[in-house]
């Protein structure tokens, strides 16, 4: 049976043309960066580089690498205005002149990049939004609520590389095929379960968070006896990638909140090229994404490097957290 390919199903899914090019584009670069990763131990570039990012975390050589070959392949589409990367501070104007129906790109090129000395998944994580009209090339003309998004997805570098995608009609799961080079459809119309008895969070920071977050975990562990009346399994791979994609599989919840350590900063994921994106695949897939006391596409940003607490996966489970935050 011949398996379609992306290109056959975007242009089944749409007659934008300038989209599915630079959908196209992005899993040009995800390609390469999957062989990056898979070299990387023969390269030696799965050490830490001697920078930070704009965060102030240490990056890894492959995160930088990751970078250059995005900006590299999609930064030359025609129809991008600019592209807005975890890895750098300053936007990546592409246009002197954006106009409507120019692109942005908003991305992390390399999620969970820490899990590569122990060889763990990683990924790309992407968000595109159009724009409905003239901009002029500055900071703040990038910072679009997370509902104005046209398309989003990411890829994940495993046992074979992934490339999950949404453009507002449901979600698909693409797997790469080394033989041929295409991504194939292999996961059609992914749905998450709207109750689930699985949640991924860090347990460690179980003293820093605030009492709503530790009162759900608590009530969670207490298993069938408890107040929630059924018994939790616990997943954390710490990438948000690998975590998003065993929810899109099969269920869960994932949490990353607001805590006592990371308050002053409004949390720890980043809003435009993390919690956006990863909102729009879960909500598309009949979950829920939230931060705890609202839905996060429909943040207001304030920068393009904005964090934000992020609650997403089956839909029951995120009202339940709600409601925890609410008493």
């Amino acid at each position: 049976m011949t398996q379609t390919t992306l290109r056959q199903h975007l242009q089944a899914q749409s007659t934008d043309t300038d989209l599915m090019i630079l959908m196209e584009d992005i899993a040009t670069a995800c390609r390469m960066i999957a062989d990056r990763v898979r070299h990387g131990a023969f390269a030696g570039v799965l050490g830490a580089a001697e920078t930070e990012n704009v965060q102030g975390e240490t990056q890894k050589e492959l995160d930088v690498i990751s970078d250059e070959v995005f900006q590299q392949i999609v930064g030359g589409n025609p129809s991008l205005a600019a592209l807005v990367s975890e890895e750098v501070d300053e936007v990546n104007w592409r246009k002197e002149a954006p106009k409507a129906g120019d692109f942005v790109v908003y991305y992390d090129p390399l999620d969970g990049s820490s899990n590569l000395d122990v060889n763990l998944s990683v990924g790309t994580i992407f968000s595109i939004v159009r724009l409905d009209a003239a901009i002029t090339p500055q900071a703040d003309a990038v910072q679009i609520k997370g509902t104005e998004q046209v398309a989003a997805g990411y890829a994940i570098y495993g046992p074979s590389t992934g490339l999950v995608i949404t453009t507002g009609q449901g979600v698909d799961g693409f797997t790469h095929h080394p033989g041929s080079g295409e991504f194939l459809l292999t996961q059609p119309e992914m749905t998450i379960p709207p109750q689930t008895q699985e949640f991924a969070i860090n347990a460690s920071r179980y003293d820093l968070w605030e009492k709503p977050v530790r009162s759900y975990i608590d009530d969670c562990l207490r298993g069938a006896n408890g107040p929630r009346g059924k018994k939790f399994n616990m997943r954390w791979c710490a990438s948000m990638v690998a975590d998003v994609h065993r929810i899109l599989t099969r269920g869960g919840v994932f949490l990353y909140p607001q805590d006592a350590g990371n308050a002053a900063q409004g949390g720890k994921l980043r809003l435009m090229y993390e919690a956006n994106p990863m909102g729009m695949l879960v909500e598309q897939a009949g979950g829920a994404s939230s931060t705890g006391r609202g839905r996060i596409m429909e943040v207001a940003p304030t920068g393009h490097h904005q964090r934000v607490p992020v609650i997403l996966g089956s839909r029951d489970e995120v009202a339940v957290i709600e409601e925890y935050h609410r008493k």
